[in-house]
């Protein structure tokens, strides 16, 4: 949800620029470098930098992971935490801030140094629905797509509730994703594998 909130939040406030979705970011970069002066002119500098930034919170929560496997959840998501209520309060670098939150989040769930659930990527979600569905209609694991409809789920309810925010309140509604991360911090902090 999460995810998807501060996304909402992020293309309304960079009029049609994703902090998240870096799927559709890379694909208007694409058609940019291609067409500069066609339907969508300009931008192509701030997409390249919206990717790099995103790029570089990965590098940022997975370092965060490696140096801390027993407690680095629970750091990534208070470094999260820190960035989008720095700018919900102090404003300033809003932009690349949430981007940089919204990479390092990918590096919550992590099993065997690779990332076992994507926030941020709902496409792979997508897929995967997809995938347990044929297996249901082949009759072979009826349930297994439900996770990740509830997962794509939340991240559409998420980005619903940034989008009807943002009017109302601006960037001070990173408030709320902030405080989320945090509370989450705490319970990754509270069921942290014991050493």
């Amino acid at each position: 949800m999460m995810a998807g909130y501060v996304d909402a939040i992020g293309f309304q406030h960079l009029g049609g620029y994703f902090v998240s979705f870096m799927s559709g970011n890379g694909t208007m970069l694409a058609v940019r470098l291609i067409s500069p002066f066609g339907d969508m002119p300009g931008g192509a500098a701030i997409l390249a930098t919206l990717l790099l930034l995103f790029v570089g919170g990965v590098v940022v929560g997975t370092l965060i992971r490696l140096i801390l496997p027993v407690a680095g959840q629970a750091v990534v998501l208070l470094f999260v935490a820190i960035l989008l209520g720095g700018v919900a309060f102090w404003g300033g670098a809003t932009a690349p801030a949430m981007v940089v939150a919204m990479g390092a989040a990918n590096a919550t769930f992590e099993r065997g140094g690779e990332v076992s659930i994507g926030v941020t990527y709902m496409t792979g979600t997508l897929v995967k629905i997809g995938q347990h569905l044929a297996q249901a209609i082949a009759g072979r694991q009826a349930w297994d797509w439900v996770p990740y409809l509830v997962l794509w789920s939340g991240f559409l309810v998420g980005a619903g509730l940034g989008a009807w925010v943002f009017p109302l309140w601006g960037t001070r509604a990173l408030l709320m994703a902030s405080v989320a991360a945090l509370v989450a911090s705490g319970v990754a902090w509270r069921w942290r594998p014991a050493v």
